[in-house]
């Protein structure tokens, strides 16, 4: 079992910047597959971000491709998600996961979620 528990996430103004924090415990944080997606009411969660376990292979959704980074420190179990040039639509809960495939943007690839974290941009 892995437990994420993900931080950071607040009210920032569109242009603004915001870095989020997943922190994970239990089985080898390192060996996972690490993403961030993101959900807004009434919809499906979206795939973000993802890094693979040794950090040197990252993905990007299109929306946020040269406006957000992913990274992780394995030493600290954490990975982050850092936000620049926030904009309206980038609102929702980010949630952090784990997967034991490789780098991917589908949901059904990931085995552990965390419970998320409220970013809300205002414009």
């Amino acid at each position: 079992q892995v437990q994420l528990v993900e931080s950071g996430g607040g009210l920032m103004q569109a242009g603004g910047s915001l870095t989020l924090s997943c922190v994970a415990s239990g089985r080898t944080f390192s060996s996972y597959v690490m993403g961030w997606f993101r959900q807004t009411p009434g919809k499906e969660r979206v795939f973000v971000a993802s890094i693979a376990w040794s950090g040197e292979y990252t993905y990007y959704a299109d929306s946020v491709k040269g406006r957000f980074t992913i990274s992780r420190d394995n030493a600290k179990n954490t990975v982050y998600l850092q936000m620049n040039s926030l904009k309206f639509e980038d609102t929702a809960v980010y949630v952090c996961a784990a997967s034991s495939r490789g780098v991917s943007g589908r949901t059904r690839d990931y085995e552990y979620w965390g419970q998320g974290t409220q970013v809300t941009v205002s414009s």
